[in-house]
């Protein structure tokens, strides 16, 4: 079902599930700049409660948006809420999604049930290690082919996917099924809306690490923190976000990446389903 903002943005959802005690979940999508491609979360919550899915402003199946701003997204999420009917909400966020429910989870602290943080960054200096290990993970004749795709502004579809391939490929710890997971992902028809990846990109990368502790002392609601021991995304620096927080509990999921759910279904099955369960 279409939505549309308080601004006029028209947002792709979708909805599962039943109404129950529980609180609802909204997921929210990484990228930024991507669009929702978490079914297979929604299938493992919804038989306990609704599960609200979307597309970010400009994103996927979205209407189009010059304004992008991790504070008008959240306002977006909080305006869906309100749209579904809900007092308050558990934001389910993955990679940069993790990101935006942190803080929506902060800023309408009193409409957040929960927050479940997948695959976030946390605080710290993340950057150079991702980078290295991405780049440890490719052959060189990958890493000259990415950047040779990267600095082409007109690729052709199989470009196109021959890119996203490359560039999504070292988020998954199992080797032999990174390159088939990665053509998965890079199959799907809609466009990475790239002034928005930039735009938010950039927002959250010039908040110092005080502005994301603060975020993250501002939420009342109980956080669940899920991160794969191979993500190419630190460890370390999701577990010092978590310190700012007085209600979390951490999973480090062995054997498993960036997506978790795909490398070790039931065990993040069973996490999700807890954190769920407990807010």
């Amino acid at each position: 079902m279409p939505f549309s903002t308080s601004d006029g943005v028209t947002l792709w959802t979708t909805t599962t599930g039943t109404a129950s005690s529980l609180p609802p979940v909204v997921v929210v999508h990484g990228g930024p700049g991507l669009w929702d491609d978490y079914a297979v979360l929604a299938e493992m919550l919804d038989d306990l409660t609704v599960v609200h899915r979307f597309d970010q402003r400009g994103c996927g199946r979205s209407g189009p948006s010059e304004l992008q701003s991790v504070r008008r997204t959240a306002q977006d999420i909080d305006e869906l809420r309100e749209y579904w009917g809900h007092e308050r909400i558990v934001v389910l966020g993955h990679s940069f999604g993790a990101t935006l429910a942190l803080a929506y989870a902060s800023w309408y602290a009193d409409r957040a049930a929960g927050l479940v943080y997948v695959g976030g960054v946390g605080i710290g200096e993340w950057h150079p290690p991702t980078l290295a290990e991405e780049a440890r993970r490719r052959t060189p004749a990958q890493r000259d082919r990415l950047v040779e795709l990267e600095e082409n502004p007109r690729r052709t579809a199989a470009e196109e996917t021959e890119f996203r391939v490359l560039a999504w490929f070292t988020d998954h710890a199992d080797r032999a099924m990174a390159m088939t997971w990665a053509r998965e992902s890079a199959a799907v028809d809609l466009p990475i809306n790239f002034a928005a990846n930039r735009a938010l990109t950039t927002e959250v990368n010039a908040w110092p690490d005080d502005f994301v502790a603060g975020l993250a002392t501002g939420i009342r609601a109980p956080v669940t923190f899920v991160h794969g021991a191979g993500d190419p995304r630190p460890v370390s620096t999701v577990r010092e976000l978590a310190t700012h927080l007085p209600r979390q509990t951490f999973h480090l999921v062995p054997d498993a990446g960036h997506s978790p759910w795909r490398e070790q279904p039931e065990l993040f099955r069973e996490v999700l389903r807890e954190a769920v369960q407990g807010c």
